[in-house]
């Protein structure tokens, strides 16, 4: 079950005080008052430091979250935003912003983009939905194209978005390994509050990885790990009672979409 603990980080190379707070979407000020810091100018390379339990805190993970299954649409001759918005019944703005898109974005054939998944007419293939939730749950991962059908830290029989947009909450099975989607140095492990004992893992490029949820993890602060590297075993989320992944990237200290994140090989399972 997920615990209640606070995430320990070591600090690396060149961060701050500012840069850390900045990731964990804390305050400075909490941050150096949770750990005794009175000069933030002497914090030393490889000081572990607890992250206050107020970090992500816009996060909200509850037993039926607000949840938004994604599909892929393949871009034809002759398609706008604007018009696939419309098939789609979303705004002009919100396709934009489920996509990462600017205002002045164009598209062209060929191109992918990701709309709201719609209720599945073969019910030979698709479960009915959870209650309360908008997300469809596949009996595999290969009978919803899209989003369900990428590589996953976990095989994903259902994948919901936080709050926000934040991450996504995959569901596995219980006891599953968690494998890292890239190469990478561990820079974060254990315990931490809502997300279970939590992996995080950064990648070049500005890239971190953070797998949440686990119910033991297989890694330690500073290993270098490859793709595929099993980081720990999926635990159970103690409000839902599901085995679910809390998974977020990050670049810089900037939320980018889990889908859209680089893995090694490219998105596609094979």
């Amino acid at each position: 079950m997920l615990a209640a603990d606070d995430l320990i980080h070591v600090v690396g190379k060149g961060e701050t005080v500012y840069s850390i707070s900045r990731f964990y979407h804390v305050t400075p000020d909490e941050l150096m008052k949770a750990n005794g810091i009175s000069d933030p100018s002497k914090l030393q390379t490889g000081k572990r430091l607890m992250i206050p339990s107020s970090a992500f805190s816009d996060i909200t993970v509850t037993a039926n979250p607000p949840a938004q299954t994604l599909t892929d649409y393949k871009v034809s001759k002759g398609d706008t935003l604007f018009s696939i918005a419309k098939k789609n019944d979303l705004s002009l703005q919100k396709l934009q912003e489920i996509n990462n898109f600017s205002s002045n974005h164009v598209i062209k054939p060929g191109d992918i983009v990701k709309v709201p998944s719609r209720p599945a007419q073969n019910t030979a293939q698709i479960k009915p939905s959870v209650a309360g939730t908008a997300a469809s749950i596949a009996k595999n991962g290969s009978s919803i194209p899209g989003i369900l059908a990428m590589r996953w830290p976990v095989k994903a029989k259902e994948i919901s978005y936080m709050t926000g947009q934040m991450g996504v909450i995959v569901e596995g099975e219980i006891n599953e390994a968690v494998k890292s989607l890239t190469q990478g140095r561990v820079i974060s492990a254990g315990p931490w509050r809502k997300f279970g004992k939590v992996a995080i893992v950064e990648v070049s490029g500005g890239y971190f990885y953070m797998y949440g949820g686990c119910n033991t993890l297989s890694v330690n602060v500073g290993d270098k790990i490859a793709p595929g590297t099993e980081l720990g075993k999926l635990g159970v989320n103690a409000v839902s009672e599901k085995p679910q992944l809390f998974f977020m990237v990050f670049r810089s200290d900037t939320p980018i979409d889990p889908a859209k994140a680089p893995r090694a090989g490219g998105n596609a399972k094979t």
